[in-house]
Formats: C-alpha cells, structure tokens, sequence
C-alpha cells in the first residue's frame, strides 16, 4: 500500500525549489507559490514523471534542463499559456494535478524523491524500448534452451542406467542440437 504525501512535506519540497532553482517562466513561480499557499488545494497535487498521460498535469522547468519551460496538460490537450492553467487550477482545486518538475539532477535528489508519486497513468511499457523487447526474448530464449540441456541430459543420465542404446543416441543427438544452439547464441 503507497502511503500519501503529507502536505507539509509537498510545501517544503516547493519552498526548496523555489529557493534553490531559477525557473524558465516567470508564472511558474507564481502558480508554484499560489499551490503552498492553498493547503486544500496542495493535498490535490501529486509529484510525478511523464504528466502528459496524466488528466490534469503541470510540467514546469528549471534554468539548465533541455525541457520546455512550461506545459500544462488536460484531458490530452497541451497548453504554454500559464494564465490558462492558473485559471483551471483556480477554479478546479478539488480535482487531481499532477506535477513534473524538471530540473539539473531530478532523479538523483531526495528531496524530489520523498514527495515523487508513481504515475498511475503512465503505459506499462512506457519506458520498454525494441532494444529491452529483443533482449528479453534473448534471455528466455536462452533460459528454455539451458532448460531443455539440462532436461536431456537428466535423460541421457537414465538411459545409461537402464541400459537402453538407441534412447541413449536419439537423446544425445538431441543435446548436441540444442548444444549447438546456445554456442551460435
């Protein structure tokens, strides 16, 4: 079970940022000090990746990031105009926002981290490319193959003890195909 962000945790990692970062957009300070001045609606927001899948999401960029300055998402529909997202903030502020902060180091910064929520909009296999497909079915392919060894050579082991030849070289036969698979892996 996912505990809940408190608020003051929410407000103090804003504060943070707002002390530590020079915002791309001058609204986005606004709207980021008008959120940690409305206790109820700051309980609504939640920190998260990827907010273009959300249903209400709010991207906002720091100096120093390659990420556009600001975006605001609803209902698939993006929008660069603060004032307009303000304005749905304003007059929405019991519905869900999910909020992306793009900044030098994200990933790699507690502060983000105690208040990041996962996404629970974002794909399954969002962050699944071709190359990870290719290599997944590599690894299965190569741990059926290291089954189907082992299985034969439990089976050429019985063979041997009960005596039977012709099973013994069908069964050999076998493992050496499948020996021959796992080398030209």
């Amino acid at each position: 079970m996912h505990t809940p962000i408190s608020v003051n945790d929410k407000k103090e990692f804003v504060r943070w940022f707002l002390n530590h970062f020079q915002l791309k957009k001058r609204e986005s300070v606004w709207i980021l000090n008008y959120l940690i001045n409305h206790e109820t609606l700051l309980s609504h927001v939640h920190f998260v990746d990827e907010v273009k899948f959300c249903p209400r999401g709010l991207a906002i960029s720091a100096q120093g990031v390659q990420d556009p300055p600001f975006r605001f998402y609803k209902d698939r529909i993006m929008t660069t105009d603060a004032e307009k997202s303000f304005h749905d903030i304003r007059l929405n502020q019991d519905e869900a926002i999910y909020l992306q902060m793009n900044f030098k180091k994200a990933q790699q910064c507690s502060r983000y981290a105690l208040v990041l929520e996962e996404n629970p909009f974002l794909p399954k296999d969002y962050y699944v490319d071709d190359n990870d497909r290719r290599m997944v079915h590599r690894l299965l392919d190569l741990s059926i193959l290291e089954h189907q060894k082992k299985r034969y050579e439990s089976e050429i082991d019985r063979a041997l003890e009960n005596g039977e030849k012709e099973r013994f070289y069908e069964l050999t036969s076998e493992w050496k195909h499948i020996v021959k698979k796992l080398e030209d892996y």
